[in-house]
């Protein structure tokens, strides 16, 4: 029997949305009492971003918000998910919250809502304030206890207008890329503090939570997201599926196991024992960590292949998380990590829509009933405008019309997935990237920080008004 075709329509609450991060766009960084975050620290650092870049200007969305809010009106989005620059409003970490930090994210909230717009706030993007990096940063405990105030501070300013709050976003790069391979701030290479930071993001977020829900309305819902991997092994010999098990534990069970299960898997444990004891994790840590979920986003990109480690294994690492000498993968010298074949972005990223869907479904079977949002998608292309100064992306368009397809592929299969935050708005900063990869459906001239829709932006945004699929050019 031919497979049934998936509905192309969306059902009729589902969620379009946008979305971005402070460091990566709002540039102003020395404005209002706002301190330096470790990637303020770490772009200014010689050779640790292409090209020297760092977000001090960014696209300057401090200054130019109501244009990028007008913008995301005109195209239809009802949903906009940004994050709150934890050292604009609290500059050390401790303390006081400094109010003309906090009434930036008021006056983007208001304008959000006064264009229909949904604001979504994610807690923590990654921008650690710099103080408390110098206290010891993630590895240590008290930044947790830190992070638990801080979400108080915010949802007590904005928790009124505010229903969807995100206490972390993909604390898997901040652990694992900020102090395992060094390529992501601050740049430690440490494969024991790379763990400790991944036990107390989960008990910042698990602090997080509670103190959210101790001071704003009941409706309110409260999730993290997570870059979760699909891993797959090479083949199926029982070496290379055990690889990718390792794998599979190091990239979601960290997380997913105490946060989901309440205990971190007994394989991982006893997979990083060379690493550390886990000693840390202490007594009621679990309980903290192990909050009821309202929501659960889910980051993706790309699937991730894995064997055993070959003898003959030639050339770097490629899983996708740039160029070390340091894994990311504490304890993990015994797997391979291997291209995936198919088209890819500007990133080296495959193009594999399938693993959207694959991940949708894990979840929907180990979280059933809980609902899901695809809080970042998209692709990097190397946009340029064309003679009249359009922006013609049809690559981005193809990405999106697949990715898409995958989540009403899984939806029609019973998952409840509730919204879909393309990534991003707007070309940014991207990281260690600096303002080589564009992953923006709007274009930004970097030398004027003019905006331009490019035509991914266009297309999704008549998805968004209509609730469907529009059709994609053939090539």
């Amino acid at each position: 029997m031919p497979e049934p075709i998936t509905p192309v329509a969306f059902p009729p609450n589902f969620l379009w949305g946008a979305a971005t991060s402070a460091y990566q766009i709002e540039g102003a960084v020395r404005e209002g009492g706002r301190t330096p975050s470790i990637w303020d620290t770490f772009s200014h650092t010689p050779g640790k971003t292409a090209g020297g870049d760092h977000g001090d200007i960014a696209v300057d969305h401090y200054h130019r918000f109501h244009e990028d809010v007008e913008l995301m009106a005109g195209l239809g989005l009802g949903a906009y998910r940004f994050s709150i620059s934890w050292s604009r409003v609290q500059p050390t970490g401790r303390g006081p919250a400094v109010q003309v930090g906090l009434d930036f994210y008021r006056r983007l909230v208001d304008d959000l809502l006064a264009h229909d717009i949904k604001p979504a706030v994610t807690l923590y993007h990654w921008d650690l304030p710099q103080e408390l990096e110098d206290a010891g940063g993630w590895p240590e405990r008290d930044t947790a206890l830190r992070f638990a105030e801080y979400a108080q501070i915010v949802g007590e300013a904005l928790g009124d207008r505010v229903e969807q709050w995100i206490t972390l976003n993909e604390p898997w790069c901040s652990a694992f890329l900020g102090y395992g391979s060094g390529v992501h701030a601050p740049g430690r290479t440490d494969p024991e503090a790379s763990l400790r930071a991944a036990h107390h993001l989960n008990l910042a977020h698990g602090l997080g939570a509670t103190a959210l829900r101790s001071v704003m309305p009941a409706r309110n819902t409260v999730g993290l997201s997570l870059n979760s991997s699909v891993v797959r092994p090479l083949t199926q010999d029982p070496a290379d599926l055990a690889a990718a098990r390792k794998i599979d534990d190091l990239a979601n069970g960290v997380f997913h196991g105490p946060i989901l299960h309440g205990a971190y898997p007994q394989s991982l444990l006893a997979a990083t024992s060379s690493v550390t004891d886990w000693s840390y994790v202490l007594d009621g840590d679990l309980r903290k960590i192990n909050q009821p979920l309202d929501t659960l986003g889910l980051n993706y990109y790309t699937p991730t292949l894995v064997s055993a480690a070959r003898p003959d294994r030639q050339g770097a690492r490629a899983d996708g998380h740039g160029a070390s000498e340091h894994s990311p993968w504490p304890a993990a010298a015994d797997v391979d990590f291997h291209q995936t074949p198919g088209e890819r972005t500007e990133m080296g990223w495959t193009i594999d829509p399938t693993g959207l869907h694959e991940l949708i479904m894990r979840y929907n079977r180990e979280a059933p009933g809980l609902p899901l949002y695809i809080t970042e998608n998209g692709a990097a292309y190397d946009d340029k405008p064309d003679p009249d100064g359009r922006v013609h992306d049809p690559e981005r368009v193809a990405y999106l019309h697949g990715h898409l397809s995958a989540v009403r592929r899984a939806i029609s299969d019973g998952a409840d997935v509730r919204g879909y935050y393309l990534w991003s708005l707007l070309d940014n900063f991207e990281w260690a990237y600096g303002y080589e990869k564009r992953f923006g459906a709007v274009y930004v001239d970097y030398a004027t920080l003019e905006r331009t829709p490019k035509s991914s932006a266009l297309w999704y945004g008549q998805a968004a008004r209509t609730g469907s699929l529009p059709e994609v050019e053939s090539a």
